[in-house]
């Protein structure tokens, strides 16, 4: 087991749908590590969602023995990347405990945005990296086109790229004997400290936090104490063990191992991916590099859509932040929406995610606030706030000027559709770097845009404008000053918080209108006229107005004098407008949501 030229560890990387889960359903096969019975496809990615969906949004280590052409018996050591922008930190902890990348393509499609993401986080990490172009079987795969494009965009050597079809299983233990030739093993360590990083973890109700780690230097086992290096927290090991995929516990791991251990540690925040273990006894002088704590870039009020719920939202919330460390969330409450709580995450897909979770696994019905990112706001004494919701801002005398995060962005689409795709680009004040042909179909073109401008249905319009062949792939950059007010929506005068958002100055009047139409259409006439007002700094951008029931009070008047009618009319008047000035306006549920759908259309 400790002889470190027979342990391969390596990861796989691929765009969202080439093939990376079903490669290693092959793999899990043909090295006999799963039973057949046992198998299913997309074996590692566990969850309803991950399946329905055909995402990995959890990594998933698994140890496999395979006996090689050479007559050695190798350990594989594979840890299964998410491959979502939103999960990149954690992508790149799991290719740090790596020594190899096999890089996915798919031969019918091509590079796409994340594939080129993933391969940069690769070469960072220093990792060898073996193309392997799948779906090879399909009518529409262009071998040679898609090695060029390996070649031109990604710099690496595709001449002997690997052929393969995961899902018709041919090809795979050329790849099995590419990982034992191609990938160096791991390297021995220079000292004899004990360092793990950890590169995961989850929460089991009966036995706590269980750490996913790699082990670097030294051995673990149980009844050693271990130290979390960012915390200088000790913990007593209960029990260590390898994925096979599932669980299975073994007496010491060694270096090069990865595996899993189960201290008593109670709560998943109280370890973080990208720590570092170490032996309380003799610790090591310095941790693994690359550990950072992890920043919530969304932000989001969900709030349950029956009151009675919130206890059991709260309780819920809790049960989810265990198993999801970079999800974080207090108590806040709505004047429109009651008692909720204020959402941290990491991205969009974190997001919809995080709440589909709530609504199947606890059975929830909830409703969510307009997503805001955290905007730094800087005061004319100097001062610095960071404010992630729109009723949080301060007076706009007191304010120097206001700082939103930006987003590098990388968007590969077919040629024919550049014109239209620039235009969005700019429409969301976006600023065009550079622009590379890949082939003489497809175009990549690298842009500079407010990550505020992309949250609601920039996705969703790039996929609409270029008939769904467009991909694309963000990395977080730098905070940038920007024109930036609050935009207040007020039915009948009164300020609704839940429709209050932080809008460029030049974008404020027509989202303004456009909240201001689509309520319109949801919020019930009343006996009285309603003013549907967007509003910024106290100054009115945009009104319509809800016209009033009226009642036909003159129906039982039949003839007699006019005077009799106009004193009715009078009346009626008078009444309408004692009305007008007590008068409340409830906002029924689906006008929330219509909103939120409507907003930036």
């Amino acid at each position: 087991m400790n002889d470190l030229s027979l342990i391969r560890n390596f990861s796989i990387i691929a765009h969202i749908d080439h093939g990376k889960s079903t490669l290693a359903d092959r793999m899990l096969e043909l090295t006999a590590t799963v039973e057949q019975r046992k198998m299913k496809e997309q074996l590692l990615d566990s969850m309803d969602l991950e399946r329905e969906r055909g995402i990995t949004i959890k990594a998933h280590p698994v140890t496999m023995k395979y006996k090689a052409k050479d007559g050695e018996t190798y350990t594989f050591n594979l840890i299964d990347t998410p491959g979502h922008v939103d999960f990149s930190y954690e992508v790149s902890r799991s290719l740090q405990a790596c020594e190899g990348a096999i890089l996915v393509v798919d031969a019918s499609q091509g590079v796409e945005a994340q594939t080129v993401s993933n391969t940069y986080l690769a070469n960072d990490n220093g990792l060898a990296i073996i193309p392997v172009l799948n779906k090879i079987e399909m009518p529409n795969a262009n071998v040679d086109e898609v090695c060029q494009q390996i070649e031109d965009i990604l710099a690496i050597e595709a001449t002997d790229a690997l052929q393969i079809s995961a899902k018709k299983g041919i090809g795979i233990e050329a790849v099995l004997e590419a990982v034992v030739e191609r990938f160096p093993p791991p390297t021995p360590a220079k000292d004899q400290f004990t360092r793990a990083l950890v590169f995961d973890s989850k929460y089991d109700a009966f036995r706590g936090v269980v750490v996913y780690m790699r082990l670097f230097s030294g051995a673990l086992k149980a009844g050693d104490k271990v130290r979390v290096m960012s915390s200088c927290q000790d913990y007593e090991i209960k029990e260590v063990g390898i994925f096979t995929p599932e669980m299975q516990k073994c007496k010491v791991l060694k270096e090069g191992s990865v595996g899993y251990v189960i201290a008593n540690i109670k709560d998943a925040s109280e370890i973080q991916i990208g720590d570092t273990l170490t032996l309380a006894k003799s610790p090591a002088p310095d941790a693994l590099p690359g550990f950072k704590e992890i920043h919530p870039m969304v932000f989001s009020g969900i709030y349950p859509v029956e009151t009675s719920d919130y206890e059991k939202l709260g309780a819920s919330m809790d049960k989810l932040r265990l198993n999801d460390a970079s999800f974080s969330y207090q108590a806040e409450s709505s004047i429109a929406l009651g008692f909720g709580f204020r959402c941290g995450f990491l991205g969009l897909l974190h997001m919809e995610i995080i709440m589909e979770r709530l609504r199947r696994e606890f059975n929830l019905d909830i409703i969510s606030s307009y997503p805001n990112v955290e905007y730094r706001v800087v005061l004319k004494n100097g001062d610095v706030l960071e404010v992630d919701n729109p009723m949080y801002l301060p007076d706009p005398t007191t304010i120097e000027h206001i700082e939103e995060p930006m987003i590098n962005a990388t968007i590969i689409c077919p040629t024919d559709y550049l014109g239209d795709m620039m235009a969005l680009i700019m429409d969301r004040r976006g600023q065009i770097v550079k622009t590379d042909s890949i082939d003489g179909h497809r175009v990549m073109l690298t842009c500079h845009m407010p990550l505020n401008e992309v949250l609601i249905d920039f996705y969703d319009r790039l996929k609409t404008i270029s008939r769904g062949y467009a991909s694309m792939d963000y990395e977080y950059a730098n905070y940038q000053p920007s024109e930036l007010v609050r935009m207040d929506v007020m039915i009948h005068g009164e300020v609704v918080d839940a429709f209050s958002s932080i809008v460029h100055r030049t974008k404020a009047e027509y989202r303004g209108r456009q909240m201001c139409k689509s309520l319109l259409d949801v919020i019930p006439r009343q006996a009285f006229a309603v003013a549907l007002q967007a509003a910024v700094n106290g100054k009115i951008i945009a009104r319509e107005t809800i016209r009033a029931y009226r009642k036909d009070v003159t129906a039982k008047c039949y003839g007699g004098d006019i005077s009799r009618k106009r004193k009715l009319l009078e009346r009626q008047k008078e009444g309408k407008k004692k009305l007008k000035a007590i008068g409340k306006v409830n906002i029924p549920q689906e006008a929330f949501i219509a909103v939120l759908k409507t907003n930036n259309q």
